[in-house]
């Protein structure tokens, strides 16, 4: 009997542990607000570069604005800001925890940070469904309007994959 109900305290106080772990995961306030006229996306994205060694960047966003002008929050788990990007026409900066990287434009800045530039134009526009062509990139927009994104880049090389899963509205 008293095995049982030291097993049941031994329980309930693991379970006590990991309830605000747990509910800090499902209940992550945004980073990022939808202002009027601006675009809006959350979700999960996956951006690997097939370099040697291979390169693998992933884990929850949140972006808004335009190709022009936005911001990119990257974000853990448990909804801490890990990385935040922000852009506008000729300049473009990152801040990771107490170090920020700037350069002249997003492009730049992709390639510093991830080893490969993204095709910002592009990438807008598939968020939205839109199957633009951006040199060296394939698309593939199938699975859009389950909120899946997958493109590959094969030129120039290292190629590249990017996978976006999009939070539900």
């Amino acid at each position: 009997m008293i095995g049982v109900q030291r097993r049941q305290l031994c329980l309930a106080t693991i379970g006590a542990g990991l309830l605000p772990l747990l509910s800090a995961c499902s209940t992550a306030a945004r980073q990022l607000e939808a202002a009027p006229g601006k675009t809006y996306w959350s979700g999960r994205m996956s951006v690997q570069v097939l370099d040697s060694p291979p390169q693998t960047t992933s884990g929850s966003f949140e972006l808004s604005g335009s190709p022009d002008s936005g911001e990119l929050v990257l974000l853990n788990p448990l909804g801490n800001i890990v990385a935040r990007v922000q852009w506008s026409p000729g300049q473009a900066s990152a801040q990771q925890g107490t170090q920020t990287r700037q350069a002249s434009s997003l492009d730049e800045l992709t390639q510093t940070l991830l080893g490969t530039s993204l095709p910002i134009a592009a990438l807008f526009d598939w968020l939205q469904g839109q199957p633009t062509v951006a040199a060296g990139w394939q698309a593939d927009l199938e699975a859009r309007s389950e909120g899946k994104i997958l493109a590959r880049r094969l030129d120039p090389l290292p190629e590249a994959n990017l996978r976006i899963v999009l939070d539900a509205p």
